[in-house]
């Protein structure tokens, strides 16, 4: 339903600089198009310069498109930016800490910053400190925190006036794996009231948190799936084998599907089979009947790093034999 769509991203571009030699405008983000529903968690991921922050900045109004339109909540952010704006949250890679006060001095100045009614404010206040965990340290000075809870009151700050949309800056980067296991949860329970975009570098963030992924680089958006498309991305045709004793080749070859078994410096076998077989059971069912006595048998499987590598590598190389061709930059516009 339309009702649903909290963030919607039409052809967004933005360019930077002239190039007095070919008149040329270099394009940071190059027409992008996504939807971001309610109750979801999008992952935006791309390598340091790819456009991440550039796009968040758009879509929180802090940096206006060259091209493009941005819809949030229902509202043109060109049009009625006020109106827009007051249903976004926002956490910056640097959380904006005023790190003399005490957090509820802190928030109680978000709180009229985002034109909380006053008999509203405690109210606020007291709900967002208790979403992300600041109930116990209300009275301490921000500057006396651990960089988790700093990075609590960085989000509680950005969900303080209950937004429809919570957009996220790398909200990790810096803590310890605990403090990351927190924030991770956080997230997950912010998706159910708000929808998130989570901007990071960080692979197993995606997989941790997001529902959705979409991953941009040198402007423009290469993929885009769901968690679960992405795991069927990641699974690949061939099983790893693990034996007490030697496995015979000729045996593994026999089995309906298998086209080609490799020894690997672990001591494994690499089974290469079809992709729409599955010959799991039929190696069980031999591994047991030659006496080779099974130790593990798993499907292999690509990294989200694999895959993010793969998709990052194919598009530079394509930019490259484009301009070899052409002579023409692809993120070269006319001006």
């Amino acid at each position: 339903m339309t009702d649903d769509i909290l963030i919607k991203v039409e052809q967004l571009t933005r360019y930077y600089g002239m190039h007095a030699a070919n008149d040329t405008v270099q394009a940071a983000v190059n027409d992008i198009s996504f939807e971001v529903r309610r109750g979801e968690v999008l992952g935006f991921l791309g390598p340091n310069g790819a456009g991440k922050s550039t796009t968040m900045r758009m879509i929180t109004g802090n940096l206006a498109p060259s091209h493009g339109r941005i819809m949030i909540n229902g509202v043109d952010i060109l049009d009625k930016p006020k109106q827009a704006k007051a249903h976004i949250g926002f956490l910056p890679e640097i959380p904006p800490l005023y790190r003399e006060l005490t957090v509820d001095e802190y928030l109680q100045f978000c709180a009229r910053l985002n034109r909380i009614p006053r008999d509203k404010q405690i109210s606020a206040i007291g709900s967002a400190k208790e979403r992300c965990g600041l109930g116990e340290v209300g009275k301490r000075l921000i500057s006396n925190l651990s960089k988790g809870y700093q990075q609590r009151v960085g989000i509680a700050q950005a969900i303080i006036h209950s937004p429809a949309v919570v957009v996220l800056d790398e909200p990790t980067v810096g803590l310890d794996p605990i403090q990351i296991r927190e924030i991770r949860h956080l997230i997950r329970e912010l998706s159910n009231e708000h929808s998130v975009i989570l901007s990071t570098h960080i692979l197993p963030e995606v997989q941790a948190t997001c529902d959705r992924v979409q991953i941009i680089n040198q402007g423009r958006l290469v993929l885009s799936d769901s968690i679960e498309g992405l795991v069927q991305r990641m699974q690949t045709s061939s099983l790893r084998l693990r034996t007490k004793y030697p496995a015979h080749n000729d045996s593994l070859l026999a089995i309906e599907g298998v086209v080609a078994v490799d020894a690997t410096d672990e001591g494994f076998v690499q089974i290469k089979h079809k992709p729409d077989t599955s010959p799991a059971a039929a190696i069980a069912k031999v591994t047991v009947e030659q006496g080779w006595e099974l130790l593990e048998l798993t499907p292999e499987r690509r990294s989200l790093e694999e895959i993010f590598v793969d998709i990052t590598t194919a598009e530079q190389t394509a930019d490259e034999q484009t301009t070899e061709e052409t002579g023409i930059e692809k993120t070269g516009v006319a001006a």
